[in-house]
């Protein structure tokens, strides 16, 4: 496997359709929810360098994009996809971590986060200091829901007053990992090994 992950630019625009066709087939074998996204828009990701996009020579197998909302206060990393060929590799794992890398480079004030019915999405954003949190910890930009619409879990968003669903919601806030990530006063504290001295007996002779 020779797969590089580019920071996406108007050279990859041709792309978007084929991105938008394996996000779509990949919920279908998952047999989970998905926000629907059109080539146009995914094009327009890409053009605006918001994305990443992984190629195996020129072979498409992996995605993911960035979404701002509330004034560019909340920072959404979307549409992370891998083509079935190259799962369970680690490919996703190095295409989250390119695209959270990416999002804190763009916008290093915003909190990122995630809502997600995948286990192995929600282990990977953990590991870079996600928290699960409710939904009204997240943005309260309509634009964001509005993209729910299209998944098939959608009404039951709506039935909840979209306070929860079948989704997860993760939260990274820059303000509070930081701290989160220093050592524990415990840990800090100076522990100065015990050593033993072994006496010797002398013998004097009388």
């Amino acid at each position: 496997m020779d797969v590089i992950i580019h920071i996406a630019n108007s050279g990859y625009v041709s792309y978007a359709q084929e991105i938008c066709d394996l996000i779509y087939e990949s919920a279908q074998a998952r047999g989970t929810g998905i926000a629907k996204r059109s080539a146009e828009y995914v094009a327009e990701k890409i053009e605006a360098g918001k994305a990443v996009i992984a190629l195996d020579g020129d072979k498409l197998v992996g995605f993911a994009y960035i979404e701002t909302f509330s004034h560019k206060r909340f920072v959404a990393n979307s549409g992370l996809v891998v083509h079935p060929d190259y799962r369970n590799q680690g490919l996703a794992k190095k295409i989250k971590r390119k695209i959270f890398d990416h999002s804190r480079k763009l916008y290093p004030s915003a909190k990122i986060f995630s809502i997600t019915t995948g286990l192995a999405v929600m282990k990977m954003n953990t590991e870079l200091g996600f928290k699960p949190v409710t939904f009204s910890e997240l943005t309260d930009d309509e634009e964001f829901w509005k993209g729910c619409q299209g998944c098939r879990n959608f009404d039951i968003l709506q039935r909840n007053n979209y306070k929860m669903c079948l989704c997860t919601g993760l939260l990274y806030d820059p303000k509070v990992q930081p701290a989160a990530m220093q050592a524990s006063p415990f840990a800090k504290k100076v522990v100065k090994p015990v050593i033993k001295i072994k006496k010797t007996n002398k013998l004097h002779k009388k």
